[in-house]
Parts: C-alpha cells; structure tokens; sequence
C-alpha cells in the first residue's frame, strides 16, 4: 500500500473569450470554431479543480493544507484571470489560443513551481457542465 493520498480543491472564475487562429481567415476560423471565433467573445463560468497527490506530512497530517492551496489558486489563478477578456487582459494568451486545453496547461504551469516537487499535481477544468479537460494525462 502506498499511502499516497489526493487532496482536492474546487475554485471558480469567470472570464471571456475568443478562440481564433490569427494565420486563418473569418470563414475558416468559424468553420473550425464555430460561435466561439465571433469577434464579440463570449465568457464561461469555469469551475476549476486541483488535486494534489503525496504522502501525508508525519506531523501536521496534511498532504498539502487546503488553505494554502486555496489562497495559491486565488493568486495565481483568481486574480490574473476572473472577469477579464483572456484574450485581451492576459499576457499568458496574447499568442496562445485560450481553448479550454490550453487554459488548463497554464494554470498548471502556474501552479507547479509553487507546488512540493515530490507531490503530484493534477488541474481539471470545466468550461461547461458537460465540457471539461485535465492536464497532465498520465
């Protein structure tokens, strides 16, 4: 038995978007992204959940104390990207298209430096009820 335990944290921002390839033209991008390449944007009420994997600490208990670990998502995740246009407001899609995929990558990237090393880290993003991708893959 390995002793390894998953600790899970819930959060949830707003934020708008567009999903386009700048190298396309209008009619293509629509084609391949439908009502999500107009140019107007339009937003998600993203549910967020991160889960981080250890062994408990021999004196605390905790894996990773959820406080900390919610007050890393606000800051690192809340605040650069609730109520703001991801396209416009961020610097981290300036170039990137904020597809669901590539927002989950990011927040990891976001997240990881901040996490113990010998912890594992697992960021699942929900962009509708029924539309939700996770990252890494193992």
């Amino acid at each position: 038995m390995s002793k390894k335990v998953a600790v899970y944290r819930k959060e949830h921002f707003n934020a708008a978007h567009r999903l386009f390839n700048p190298d396309w033209d209008d009619v293509t991008n629509e084609k391949i992204f439908g009502k999500c390449a107009l140019p107007h944007y339009h937003g998600h009420n993203y549910e967020l959940e991160v889960k981080v994997v250890g062994k408990p600490d021999k004196d605390t208990g905790y894996v990773m104390d959820t406080k900390l670990l919610s007050e890393l998502i606000r800051r690192e995740v809340h605040t650069r990207f609730d109520h703001k246009n991801l396209n416009l407001d961020t610097k981290e899609f300036k170039k990137l298209n904020p597809t669901a995929e590539n927002i989950a990558i990011v927040i990891y990237k976001l997240l990881r430096p901040h996490i113990d090393e010998d912890k594992e880290l697992t960021v699942r993003l929900y962009e509708t009820e029924r539309n939700f991708v996770e990252y890494p893959v193992k």
